[in-house]
């Protein structure tokens, strides 16, 4: 049994037998299709369709009565009539609306204008702020520049000063050595002594004189050495 395919226009539908195709109420012009055709054909080209065409009959117009014309009193608002005091009314409210409009965006202009000045003043002071806090962040760095060289500085001199000092307190310690070795030895070819124990007694004393003396020396020439490396640390 074929099967028939109906187009609408727009998108198609089906498949449908005779029995179904009929309660589609299809006209002459209504495209078809069927499995063997090439193209698209109006219902009215295709035979075996012919029986199911519905009858349409024109659509129904009643004669129309003439109607009575009936005389109307033109209405009159302020001493105009309806459609001019209408269209007057519509020109002053669209005038008034027009103003009301153009206040609302003079209003919202100087609102932005005045938003965007302040924006600006805001903007200029913080700029002030950051370039005087700069300003102050390089007073600062060159103050501590020249405190650090200041304390450099005085640190040079001290050590300076210091190394002087060992300096001369290793010539004194130097000299006191040397002199007591004298003593010691002296003391120990002299004649002069009265007794074995009363010579050990004296050179047992300048002895503790050497010694000392050699440790202070020793101590002086240690903080000599720790003085040239701090000073050639800080050059």
């Amino acid at each position: 049994m074929k099967k028939y395919f109906l187009h609408n226009g727009t998108e198609s539908s089906g498949p449908f037998d005779l029995i179904e195709l009929k309660a589609q109420k299809i006209t002459k012009k209504t495209p078809v299709w069927f499995e063997g055709m090439q193209h698209w054909k109006n219902a009215e080209e295709i035979p075996e369709l012919n029986s199911i065409f519905e009858v349409m009959p024109p659509p129904f117009e009643p004669v129309a009565k003439p109607k009575a014309v009936k005389k109307t009193k033109k209405v009159q608002i302020l001493g105009l009539s309806k459609n001019t005091f209408f269209v007057v009314f519509g020109l002053l409210a669209l005038a008034v609306g027009s103003i009301v409009f153009n206040t609302l965006q003079d209003e919202r202009s100087r609102e932005l204008e005045l938003k965007n000045h302040k924006t600006e003043v805001a903007n200029y002071q913080y700029e002030l702020q950051q370039k005087e806090i700069e300003e102050q962040k390089l007073i600062v760095a060159e103050q501590e520049k020249k405190e650090a060289e200041r304390l450099l500085k005085e640190q040079k001199q001290t050590i300076s000063k210091r190394l002087l000092e060992i300096s001369d307190l290793l010539a004194v310690a130097q000299e006191n050595l040397e002199a007591t070795e004298h003593k010691i030895n002296d003391t120990r070819s002299s004649k002069s002594l009265r007794n074995t124990n009363e010579r050990n007694e004296q050179i047992g004393l300048l002895q503790n004189e050497i010694n000392g003396y050699k440790t202070e020396i020793d101590q002086l020439q240690m903080e000599l050495a720790e003085l040239k490396l701090e000073s050639e640390k800080i050059k």
